[in-house]
């Protein structure tokens, strides 16, 4: 008893003084420079040539890195929000870095009227969409005890209304013509698990992915497929200015994340893209985390062993040796 007491001292002192250096102590080379994102576009070219793509929020951040994607192989991308004057700088932007025209056309998702106004627009301007993303999005951070209601109405009217309002609105005038799409919101990774401290966009996320689950199974008949990516953290300005705006937090999540660095919004780009092609005619209800490894690093009861250095193993070692009894 004595033995086992002062072997779970030890690794008590391990677990919770070791500094975080000691991660990289018996390796020559940092963690993110085994990981290094490649920034060129994955499929093929001409891969979306003659196809619509519809992007919510998609004048900044992530929305603007997936039209990107998209126009470079081929397609006619609109981009919606409700700053058209962004929209608009974006458009030519894009426009003149993939030579294919980007529209730009101004859309509150919160409110149904624009969003049928919007999907009636897009429809005369470039035809029904083949590619649908959900990515208008709204957060920051709050002890939930200091939420207004208007502040939680603010976030879940964006994230979970609006997109149901764009879903259902462009999915009816599919429907009518018989034309089949493909489908993708972009959540996060903590609406499967849920978080403190942004309560309104945990819950809404969480609706979003219940939702394109739901209507996986619904409207898969009508040739329509719908997906999710869940990110981990990317470095926006919009995101972060909300979420860190100190800049005290990035230092931590990177700590936390196997992959030794935060993700890009070239690399949830190409993932988009793999789900909204023909190369993905086959992945429909799916919800895929693409997050360096976070959260299975924050889920693992021992996660924390990875601080103890080898020394410290054989002195652990010898100690479970010696322990008696089970």
């Amino acid at each position: 008893a004595a033995e086992q007491a002062q072997f779970w001292r030890f690794l008590e002192c391990v677990l919770f003084h070791c500094g975080p250096d000691v991660l990289h102590q018996n390796s020559n080379l940092p963690r993110a420079a085994f990981f290094s994102p490649l920034q060129k576009v994955m499929l093929p070219p001409n891969t979306f040539q003659g196809k619509v793509a519809f992007i919510t929020g998609g004048g900044t951040g992530i929305g603007k890195g997936m039209t990107t994607a998209l126009s470079s192989l081929g397609a006619k991308c609109v981009i919606a929000s409700r700053k058209l004057d962004v929209l608009k700088g974006t458009a030519e932007e894009i426009s003149s870095k993939t030579g294919n025209k980007v529209c730009a056309i101004q859309c509150d998702v919160r409110d149904p009227v624009s969003v049928k106004n919007a999907v009636a627009e897009m429809i005369q301007v470039v035809g029904h969409p083949d590619i649908v993303i959900n990515n208008a999005a709204g957060n920051f951070i709050s002890p939930s005890e200091r939420l207004s209601a208007n502040a939680w109405k603010t976030i879940t009217d964006i994230v979970l209304n609006g997109t149901a309002f764009v879903t259902l609105e462009i999915g009816k005038e599919l429907i009518k013509v018989r034309k089949g799409a493909a489908f993708l919101a972009i959540t996060t990774v903590y609406a499967e698990t849920g978080s403190g401290f942004v309560l309104p966009s945990a819950s809404a996320k969480a609706g979003v992915e219940a939702m394109s689950k739901s209507l996986a199974a619904e409207w898969g008949k009508y040739g329509m497929r719908f997906n999710v990516i869940q990110p981990g953290p990317i470095k926006t300005k919009g995101a972060f200015s909300r979420l860190d705006p100190t800049g005290s937090f990035e230092e931590k999540m990177i700590e936390r994340i196997p992959c030794g660095r935060l993700g890009t919004v070239e690399e949830i780009a190409n993932l988009a893209a793999y789900f909204c092609s023909d190369y993905a005619s086959w992945v429909n209800g799916a919800v895929i985390r693409m997050d360096g490894g976070e959260y299975v690093s924050m889920a693992g009861e021992f996660n924390d062993l990875k601080t103890v250095t080898e020394e410290q193993w054989d002195v652990i070692e010898a100690m479970i040796r010696k322990t008696k009894g089970s």
